[in-house]
């Protein structure tokens, strides 16, 4: 099995970095790679309102779609209201829009952020959750509240079945060398990136470039559930990831 390698991008929205945007696309473009695009449907975070509202931004979504670039539902508002992260199933941070709360909200946001979508003729296949963070109920809230079947997230080294839902790993916020044949999919986050990021970027790219896959080039089909290799990778990480926040949180308290 040979690498493949995907990049996904988070946090779109009317009054994203439009600039860095645009940067980012370029790279890209440059070297045929259709990314997945994670779309706040209706951001209310502060730390997403970088520039003025862009009036032709929903115009824009409808274009990425057409170049073959994998439109995603990314939460609602982008605000968190939980601090029970690290209870769900993937659970990379306390913070979180979705893992904790109420199913009946967590419908309701799935609902209105669908309805958002489509009321600008986008019709999203994927979800991922602002800061990774969901739980069982979120997967309950998408499968009564949309067609959307596949999730992007989770520690694994290729996709698979989880439930009724499809699974396709996230590994990453920086593109970097896998030596673990895998499916590989990069987090990038282009509004809070800086120049040297977009370097490494488009280095990586430039070196790797016939690794590359788009997610619609993915076979999904006959997909089993987490294999052994899969779920030793995922309790090893989350295992050094509390061990080094909790070392963290004791030379913090002797200071």
């Amino acid at each position: 099995m040979k690498n493949k390698y995907l990049i996904r991008l988070d946090d779109a929205c009317p009054t994203m970095d439009k600039s860095k945007w645009q940067r980012m696309f370029g790279v890209l473009d440059s070297f045929g790679v259709r990314p997945m695009v994670g779309i706040i449907p209706h951001n209310e975070d502060p730390l997403q309102m970088i520039d003025e509202e862009d009036a032709m931004f929903w115009d824009s979504v409808v274009d990425w779609n057409q170049k073959g670039y994998s439109i995603a539902l990314h939460g609602y508002n982008h605000c968190y209201c939980s601090e029970k992260g690290l209870e769900g199933l993937n659970p990379l941070w306390n913070r979180s829009e979705f893992a904790g709360v109420p199913l009946d909200i967590q419908k309701q946001k799935i609902k209105d952020g669908i309805s958002i979508l489509k009321s600008h003729g986008i019709q999203p296949r994927y979800f991922f959750a602002p800061s990774h963070t969901f739980d069982e109920n979120t997967l309950i809230a998408i499968k009564e509240e949309s067609d959307i079947r596949i999730i992007s997230d989770t520690i694994a080294r290729k996709p698979y079945k989880y439930r009724d839902f499809t699974i396709i790993p996230q590994l990453g916020g920086h593109c970097m060398e896998m030596k673990l044949p895998g499916i590989w999919t990069f987090c990038l986050h282009p509004s809070s990136m800086k120049d040297n990021d977009f370097e490494k970027t488009e280095a990586f790219l430039k070196a790797h470039s016939d690794e590359f896959c788009s997610f619609e080039e993915l076979d999904l089909a006959k997909l089993k559930k987490k294999d052994v290799l899969s779920k030793l990778m995922s309790e090893s990480y989350f295992f050094a990831r509390r061990f080094k926040q909790h070392c963290v949180k004791l030379i913090f308290n002797r200071l």
